[in-house]
């Protein structure tokens, strides 16, 4: 299971956490994914999104249908 928005694409950053010592170990920063199911009116069923807390938020701000319009520009499955 990828940790990736459908809609922004947001992915882990990597890094390197450092200790007091100054000892570097690899680390990474996922970013907070939600499974959400919204409710497509058009076509008179649910979708299961995979989503960012900013995709949430952008879903609220642009609304669900520019949202699937976005996601099947793009080729993305849903």
């Amino acid at each position: 299971m990828s940790r990736r928005c459908q809609l922004t694409g947001r992915e882990p950053g990597f890094g390197k956490s450092v200790s007091h010592s100054h000892r570097r170990t690899s680390r990474r920063w996922d970013p907070n994914i939600q499974i959400r199911r919204y409710w497509l009116p058009g076509e008179g069923r649910w979708v299961r999104l995979r989503l960012s807390v900013k995709g949430i938020k952008t879903i609220d701000k642009i609304g669900l249908d520019a949202a699937v319009a976005r996601l099947r520009a793009r080729g993305e499955r849903i």
